[in-house]
Order: structure tokens, then sequence, then C-alpha cells
């Protein structure tokens, strides 16, 4: 059975840190690239940051980049998403998803190359 399970949300201040991790079941981790995107209530579900299976290359949406970090250790299957800087506008539903390629693709945001999806973790940021 193949299972994604996030964790390590939470409510912090502005400015604050989290860190979430994403483990995996039931499939072959390392083969994948792998992806957060989160979801705000009333707005679409938007990529985050992506790394490929070898974590070679790591992509991020302008809204995260230099203040977000995207990692993977394949031995322990688990996908974490280092969260410095937080604001209110990060305030979402996490969710790690699976990619259907090794490698993350120049649109790397399409929800359609994502073929599995976690449950999601709040993450609530507070000016």
């Amino acid at each position: 059975l193949l299972q994604l399970v996030e964790s390590g949300g939470g409510s912090v201040q502005a400015g604050g840190s989290l860190r979430l991790s994403c483990t995996a079941s039931g499939l072959n981790f390392d083969d994948y690239a792998m992806a957060w995107f989160r979801q705000a209530p009333g707005k679409e579900r938007e990529g985050v940051s992506c790394i490929g299976r070898t974590s070679r290359y790591s992509y991020y949406s302008d809204s995260v980049k230099g203040r977000f970090a995207i990692s993977r250790d394949n031995a322990k299957k688990t996908l974490n998403l280092q969260m410095n800087s937080l604001e209110p506008e990060d305030t979402a539903m996490y969710y790690c998803a699976v990619c259907q390629y090794a490698s993350c693709s120049v649109s790397w945001s399409n929800i359609r190359d994502f073929v599995y999806w976690g449950q999601g973790t709040q993450v609530t940021v507070s000016s």
C-alpha cells in the first residue's frame, strides 16, 4: 500500500521556522522526483518546490526562493522542507507529491505530472 505521510506543520509567528517531513512507503522512493505543493483557502494548489531523485537539481517558486530548502533522504524514504522567515502568506495546507518522472521538468509545478499525494499538513503563520 502506497502511503505519503506529512508531518511538522503547526502555528508560528511571522519570521519563524518550521520543518516539514514526508515519509513514503510502498514505492521505490529513489526512482521519482518529489515535490511540495500548498493550497490556501479559496486558492488553487500551487507548487512550492521540486527535487529530482538524486537531489542534484531542485526548484523553487519565486515566492519561497531563498527562504525554503527542499531535501530528501532516499535511504529513509523521506522528503523534507525547511521553511525559514515564514510570512502570513505562507499559511496553507502543505502536500508532498510523487512525480511520474525521475527529474523535475521545466514546468515542474504542473499538477498533472504528480501521481500520488499525501493528506497534507497545515501551516499557519500569524503576523
